[in-house]
């Protein structure tokens, strides 16, 4: 990802990661992705241990803002169309997470809640790791 972590997909897939239109949307940083395949949800856990896995869906009660960060912590997000399933959220009740939306809204598009809620843990962890300064190309500034 552009911003350095690392995606995790856990099957079952709704789409082909071979899928041109799915490359193309990585534009020229697709190769540098650090991507980890996963059979289910029960093969991600056996194979990560992390502190936490916070699940992002609509239906939380805590908003992804109410939460402290760790550096190893996972965030999962379900698909567009289902989210996150709800047995999985039950399990997960204690970490569930949400963006505060407009009533009558479905969902936000996958990637600028992604995109929310990663830059927010990246915020609290003082974006370890990232360029925190930019420059002009022509001028410079005062």
């Amino acid at each position: 990802m552009v911003s350095g972590n690392s995606l995790h997909l856990v099957g079952p897939l709704g789409f082909s990661i071979d899928d041109k239109y799915l490359r193309r949307s990585g534009l020229d940083y697709w190769p540098e992705l650090d991507v980890h395949y996963y059979q289910d949800f029960d093969n991600f856990v056996s194979k990560n241990s992390s502190p936490c896995i916070y699940m992002a869906t609509t239906k939380a009660r805590r908003l992804y803002t109410d939460v402290v960060y760790s550096y190893d912590d996972f965030i999962m997000f379900g698909k567009e169309s289902a989210g996150i399933p709800e047995e999985l959220l039950l399990l997960y009740h204690d970490t569930a997470i949400r963006i505060p939306m407009l009533a009558n809204r479905r969902s936000l598009n996958l990637s600028s809640a992604v995109a929310i809620v990663v830059y927010e843990a990246m915020r609290q962890q003082d974006f370890r790791g990232m360029q925190m300064e930019g420059k002009l190309h022509r001028l410079e500034w005062q």
